[in-house]
C-alpha cells in the first residue's frame, strides 16, 4: 500500500469555528474553542491518519490587526501556516452579526484572500455555522458573494458544530493527497506536547469563565508535570501551573471572591485533564501579576508563543 500525505491550512476571521472544525475533523479536541476573539494563538497541527492517507490540518490564528508583540506572533503564525501546504480552507460565518455582500466583505478574508493569489494556492471555502441560518437560501447568496472574489475549487457548507457536512470537506481534500511517506506516527493527533496541551485546557477555562476585559491578557506556564502512584499504587498526574495576568484588578477577577471563580476553572480544568489523560489528576494553580507581558520578547519566548522567522 502506498502511503499518502496531504498538508492543509485553516485560516479565517477570529471565532467563524477553524479550531472546532479541526476538533471535529479528527474526532478528537486538540484544539481549544471559546466565543473570545482570538482564542488560538500559534499554529496548531492536527493529524487524521486513515489508511494509507494522512491528513494534516494546520490550524491558524484569526487573522486580525496585532496591537502588540504577540499580535505580531500570531500573525507570523498565520503566514507561516499558510507556507508550504497543499491547499487551504477559508472558513467564513454563515451567520455574521453584519450584512455581507460585495462591498463589505471583512479586510481580514480579503487579505487571506490576496495571499492565496500571491501563493497561487488552491482553496476550498468552507461556509460554517450553516446550523444557526434559519432562512437556507442565504448560503446560495453567500457562495454568490465569495466566488466572485477567488476562483475556489469547492464551496462546502457545514457546521462544525453537528458535523454536517464535514464529510464531504474530508473527501474534497483528497484531491490534494500526494505519494509521500508520513510524517507523523498514525497514532498520533497533535503536534502539541503534553504540557501544551494541559496549560491550553487551563486557559480554555480561563476565557469561558472571565469576563471581556481579562482574557486577552492571560497565558499560562506549568512549571509542573509529572505522573506518579498514589499509595493505593493507583496512578495521578500532578499540575502545577502559574496563570500569567497584567494587572492587580484582573488578579481579583480570576481568584474571584473567597477564591470561587478559581476553584471553579480548577475543578473544571481538572476535569477535562483527567478525560484527556485517562487517569486522576491533581491540579494547583497560583496567579502571578506581570504587566506588558504581551510586549515583552523574553516573555513570550518562555511561554513558547513566539514564531521564528524560517
Amino acid at each position: 500500500m502506498s502511503e499518502k500525505s496531504v498538508f492543509v491550512a485553516m485560516v479565517g476571521r477570529s471565532n467563524v469555528g477553524k479550531s472546532s472544525l479541526l476538533n471535529k475533523l479528527l474526532g478528537q479536541k486538540v484544539a481549544i474553542v471559546s466565543s473570545k476573539p482570538q482564542t488560538t494563538r500559534t499554529r496548531i497541527m492536527g493529524v487524521l491518519t486513515k489508511g494509507e492517507t494522512q491528513y494534516v490540518f494546520i490550524d491558524t490564528p484569526g487573522l486580525h490587526k496585532p496591537k502588540n508583540v504577540l499580535g505580531e506572533n500570531m500573525m507570523k503564525a498565520v503566514d507561516g501556516g499558510m507556507a508550504d501546504v497543499d491547499a487551504a480552507v477559508l472558513v467564513v460565518d454563515a451567520a455574521p452579526h453584519f450584512t455581507v455582500d460585495s462591498d463589505n466583505i471583512p479586510l481580514a478574508e480579503l487579505e487571506l484572500i490576496d495571499r492565496f493569489r500571491q501563493k497561487k494556492l488552491p482553496a476550498v471555502l468552507v461556509i460554517n455555522k450553516i446550523d444557526l441560518l434559519e432562512n437556507k437560501e442565504e448560503i446560495l447568496r453567500l457562495i454568490t458573494v465569495y466566488s466572485k472574489l477567488y476562483d475556489f475549487d469547492a464551496v462546502i457548507p457545514l457546521s462544525a458544530k453537528t458535523g454536517n457536512g464535514v464529510d464531504i470537506l474530508l473527501k474534497e481534500i483528497d484531491k490534494y493527497k500526494k505519494d509521500s511517506p508520513h510524517f507523523f506516527p498514525d497514532d498520533e493527533v497533535t503536534d502539541q506536547s503534553e504540557k501544551v496541551m494541559v496549560a491550553e485546557i487551563i486557559r480554555e477555562k480561563l476565557l469561558r469563565c472571565l469576563s471581556k476585559e481579562v482574557p486577552h491578557g492571560i497565558a499560562v506556564d506549568i512549571e509542573k508535570f509529572y505522573e506518579r502512584d498514589t499509595s493505593e499504587g493507583e496512578p495521578i498526574l500532578e499540575v502545577e501551573a502559574v496563570v500569567f495576568c497584567e494587572k492587580d484588578t484582573h488578579k481579583g477577577i480570576i481568584i474571584g471572591k473567597g477564591g470561587a471563580t478559581l476553584k471553579k476553572i480548577g475543578s473544571v480544568a481538572r476535569e477535562d485533564i483527567e478525560k484527556f489523560f485517562g487517569i486522576r489528576a491533581n491540579l494547583k494553580i497560583w496567579i502571578k501579576v506581570k504587566e506588558g507581558w504581551r510586549n515583552n520578547r523574553g516573555m513570550i519566548h518562555t511561554l513558547g508563543l513566539d514564531i521564528t522567522d524560517n
